[in-house]
């Protein structure tokens, strides 16, 4: 209430309440298409009083918005069950993941986001940036950007601390963002970039990663990249099996336009890193079983796109957009970081089940009411199960298998030992 009257989104005590609104907006974002008319119908579904369209239509404006940006910092900000890890055994204090996945947008809105335009077609697209913390398994931010911004060019904005792992895909790499985690203490791992000039430390010539790669077959070396300050990094380089190396390979020639360069699909017999992290803190299987972390926002963004309906826009106005946009992130943040993460350790030590976080999304999006019951019980009972914690670890939990989850494998890749 404080935040409707503070955002203007209110200025007295009537007509329809901003938390009942906030509620229809988070279930019906999450559902898919968002229209005036389903939000009235939701609200009086909810309350038991009648609202019209044109009610919530003079609702959804730019102080709608600035309430929506409140609600999610305070949602993004609150503390939430700490990691079973303790920090003193980690290698790291935050292991930060930034990606990015791109949605399609309605065609009107092509001037203010961009897209891809040709002579025969014309598509409009946005990027959502997200950081994610692995070891808080909470997110940090997200960001709604135009399509033609691309991701190195989001890179110099996250903000870094002394002690982070920064996990990122090739898209995001330049020399002068490693040497900024250098700079302020922080380390990070790369995909390698194809093109991107390394230099022998020694002499400052140029490396013929390929050739290197022929006749060492993997290397765990020192080099120097191709920037003013001659950033100093870790090359590590080992050869995949066949399998993986003909589907990335196939991978290639379907997104490319042009049949990749020879040496390109060459090296893509090889996973290559670019690391800061120094060979006494990791070795090379190390490494590999960092980046592979990285995995998680991959699993988030996909929970989002099968179950949460994210890249579904219907023909809106920015403002209705950005509405409908802000409203789907605190439900991520509520179903991700509120429910998942408390639920995971509490069903984790009472019941020895490991939660999917598919699983209770789908779960969640499918019975949207069972969402304040879960919340209310997990701030009741505490450390004890009730019984809508008990029907997540009954329909949402991983099926017994040999081989270990992913939670279980952070646990031991994270760890010192």
């Amino acid at each position: 209430m404080d935040l409707a009257f503070e955002s203007q989104l209110i200025r007295r005590r009537r007509g329809i309440d901003p938390a009942d609104l906030l509620t229809a907006l988070c279930i019906e974002s999450s559902q898919g298409t968002v229209s005036h008319n389903d939000l009235a119908a939701q609200l009086q579904s909810d309350t038991g009083v009648s609202v019209s369209k044109i009610s919530v239509w003079k609702k959804i404006n730019t102080r709608c918005l600035d309430f929506l940006k409140k609600v999610f910092e305070l949602v993004i900000r609150r503390k939430f069950a700490k990691n079973s890890l303790k920090p003193e055994a980690l290698l790291f204090d935050r292991v930060v993941v930034q990606d990015s996945t791109i949605i399609r947008l309605p065609m009107r809105l092509f001037n203010d986001f961009s897209g891809v335009a040709n002579a025969h077609s014309k598509v409009c697209n946005s990027r959502i940036q997200g950081v994610y913390d692995i070891v808080a398994e909470r997110f940090l931010s997200f960001s709604i950007d135009s399509y033609s911004k691309v991701d190195y060019e989001a890179a110099p904005e996250l903000v870094l601390e002394k002690g982070d792992l920064t996990l990122r895909d090739r898209g995001y790499l330049t020399a002068d963002e490693i040497q900024r985690h250098i700079d302020l203490g922080a380390d990070c791992i790369y995909r390698h970039k194809y093109k991107l000039i390394l230099l022998d430390p020694v002499g400052e010539k140029p490396i013929d990663l390929l050739a290197l790669l022929k006749k060492k077959n993997s290397i765990d070396m020192e080099i120097n990249l191709n920037n003013k300050a001659r950033t100093k990094v870790r090359l590590l380089a080992f050869p995949v099996n066949q399998e993986i190396a003909c589907n990335r390979r196939r991978k290639a020639k379907k997104e490319n336009k042009k049949l990749p360069n020879a040496d390109y699909l060459e090296l893509l017999g090889w996973s290559i890193y670019l690391t800061t992290v120094r060979r006494e803190i990791a070795d090379a299987k190390k490494i590999f079983g960092l980046y592979k972390l990285r995995w998680r926002i991959e699993i988030i963004f996909k929970s989002w796109k099968s179950n949460m309906a994210f890249d579904r826009v219907h023909n809106v106005s920015k403002i209705q957009l950005w509405v409908i946009l802000w409203a789907r992130f605190i439900m991520i943040v509520i179903c991700t970081q509120m429910i998942y993460t408390p639920c995971r350790f509490l069903v984790k030590a009472k019941l020895d089940k490991n939660l999917s976080l598919m699983k209770v999304t789908h779960y969640l999006i499918r019975h949207p009411k069972k969402l304040p019951l879960i919340l209310k019980e997990l701030k009741k009972k505490h450390n004890k199960l009730g019984p809508m914690v008990e029907a997540l670890a009954k329909y949402c939990s991983y099926d017994k298998r040999k081989r270990i989850n992913y939670q279980e494998e952070m646990e031991i890749t994270l760890s010192l030992s």
